[in-house]
């Protein structure tokens, strides 16, 4: 099976920013859009951010400006660079094929202190 491996989150003060990365298998990440999701507890998870494979890119409206997200071919890996965060970007961070799914993994948790 596919396997994204998230990486990155931490704790970071309001109004500062902060880069997840995204590493796929090389078959996953040539053939397949990736996306970054996020689930607060008791929510649905929500899209977030995508990047096809020509690159054009799709970003949720409570993030547009303020996130990018961006691939590196080389190294199989998509990004996640987020700036102005606020305490609604608190949540765990997922990233995975769009606009259907392989395998969820642990995700990586990002919490913004005001």
């Amino acid at each position: 099976q596919a396997q994204l491996v998230e990486s990155g989150g931490g704790l970071v003060q309001a109004g500062g920013s902060l880069t997840l990365s995204c590493a796929a298998p090389r078959n996953t990440f040539s053939t397949n859009a990736i996306a970054w999701y996020r689930q607060v507890p008791g929510n649905r998870r929500e899209h977030v951010a995508r990047i096809l494979t020509d690159g054009r890119t799709g970003y949720a409206d409570s993030v547009k400006g303020r996130f990018t997200i961006s691939r590196d071919n080389a190294k199989t890996t998509a990004y996640l660079q987020m700036s102005s965060l606020t305490p609604e970007d608190t949540a765990v961070y997922y990233c995975n094929t769009w606009p259907t799914w392989v395998h969820w993994g642990q995700g990586t948790p990002v919490t913004v202190s005001s």
